[in-house]
């Protein structure tokens, strides 16, 4: 016998109101703790020095020493050859990187107060904390800034939290004197160990808030992951996913510290490098953490500087391009860099991955879009994929919106939409729907 309600739904109104009422929680978090990246630039690097080492003109020097060592060992082009570039993507790239050096060095400076600064006394530090404050307006009034700038300050342990706290505040007062808050401002709060030390950070930043009358929720800072603690906890969590979510929004990034981290889990100095696998566990709890949150990652530095004789120099420049090739491969779309003379193999690295990639991510984008069939069924998770990489290589100069839209069809806000779907709801909609005829004309 043929039950009564066979072939027919079961599940009505009530159900549905059920189900949502139950998932209320879940939805919620999902939107509020899970926004995803919103498309904006990411800088590839950043650049440390000691902060009483700031001048307005230093990202134009660091241009030209860097410009310099390839002068004394050969020229870019040579230098790509000997990276192992294809010929045709050391055509584009060579031009690209000479005019990098030259225009925007650098892209992230921070003025460090911390280890690359060292203990000095209270007068000297306060001094220097308004001299890199004047520093920064400096080259803000200039034009002469990196896109992104700021400083870091020593960490908040016991030892080190006052003086940290203290050069942070003189560092804001002594800018904001000087006129608005750069657009690019970043600070870096070092050596994180707890979940505590980061709502401390969040206490400060709404305490300096009310203080200037910035609006709420201007100053956002990056965290340095350089603990095993950071990762995981004495009670077993991951503090490095807690400490997100409890930021109240104010967690820009997750930076990984390559050498306090490989002290802290005893690995011999020969043998510390971005590429450990100590290493590479931490990164990869780092990703996890962040994934999903608009929370940025950024890998560690080598501190094997291109010096010495020419082999040397050679053995580093090829080290360097490497791991910059290396931490793209795995989704670390930043690092450190220490030296002028590390910044052609930064830029030649980072744009010949995007140069490499375009032609057969541009191909399958044009296909998706077109609704076209190809060798690979893309669905929307992997078009996104293809659309951020293209996207990612036009915000840091590796490809052109005029190459992009001959090689997609897309144009920059498309391509952004299609990128990054949940920041331009408008528009990836009508990017998802265009017709194969839309393109074409």
């Amino acid at each position: 016998m043929t039950p009564p309600n066979a072939h027919q739904p079961v599940l009505g109104a009530e159900h549905r109101a059920r189900l949502d009422a139950v998932l209320a929680d879940s939805d919620r978090l999902l939107a509020t703790a899970y926004p995803g990246d919103d498309g904006s630039r990411q800088p590839v690097h950043t650049v440390y020095i000691p902060a009483d080492r700031c001048v307005p003109a230093l990202p134009g020097t660091w241009g030209e020493e860097g410009l310099a060592a390839l002068a004394a060992h050969g020229s870019l082009a040579e230098l790509a050859d000997r990276l192992g570039l294809d010929a045709k993507v050391a055509d584009a790239v060579v031009p690209l990187v000479e005019a990098k050096l030259r225009t925007e060095p650098i892209e992230d400076l921070r003025l460090d107060f911390e280890d690359g600064y060292g203990v000095r006394p209270d007068d000297e530090e306060d001094g220097h904390a308004r001299q890199a404050a004047a520093a920064v307006a400096g080259a803000v009034a200039a034009g002469t800034a990196p896109p992104f700038v700021g400083i870091r300050f020593k960490s908040f342990e016991a030892a080190t939290r006052a003086r940290g706290v203290r050069t942070l505040d003189l560092f804001l007062a002594e800018l904001l004197a000087a006129g608005p808050l750069p657009d690019g401002l970043v600070l870096t709060l070092p050596k994180v160990s707890t979940v505590e030390q980061v709502e401390a950070m969040v206490y400060i930043c709404e305490l300096l808030e009310d203080a200037h009358g910035l609006p709420e929720g201007r100053l956002r800072f990056e965290v340095q992951v350089e603990t095993p603690q950071l990762i995981l906890a004495a009670n077993g969590t991951v503090p490095a996913a807690q400490l997100i979510h409890r930021a109240k929004g104010r967690v820009s990034a997750l930076h990984y510290g390559t050498y306090d981290y490989s002290d802290s889990v005893q690995i011999a100095a020969a043998y510390q490098s971005m590429e450990h696998p100590a290493a590479d566990y931490a990164k990869a709890v780092m990703q996890v953490a962040a994934a999903g949150t608009g929370v940025r990652l950024s890998d560690g530095s080598t501190n094997i500087l291109p010096l010495g004789t020419p082999a040397e120099i050679r053995a580093a420049w090829q080290l360097h391009a490497r791991l910059v090739r290396r931490s793209l491969e795995r989704g670390f779309y930043q690092g450190w860099d220490l030296h002028p003379a590390q910044l052609p193999t930064r830029f030649l690295a980072t744009y010949a991955f995007y140069r490499e990639g375009f032609d057969d991510a541009a191909g399958r984008l044009r296909n998706y879009v077109q609704k076209r069939g190809g060798s690979v069924l893309d669905e929307p998770a992997t078009a996104r994929a293809l659309a951020r990489f293209v996207h990612r290589g036009l915000l840091c100069g590796a490809l052109t919106e005029a190459e992009i839209a001959r090689g997609t069809g897309l144009t920059g806000v498309e391509l952004a939409a299609l990128a990054h779907p949940a920041a331009h709801p408008s528009a990836s909609a009508t990017a998802e729907a265009a017709t194969a005829e839309e393109k074409v004309r």
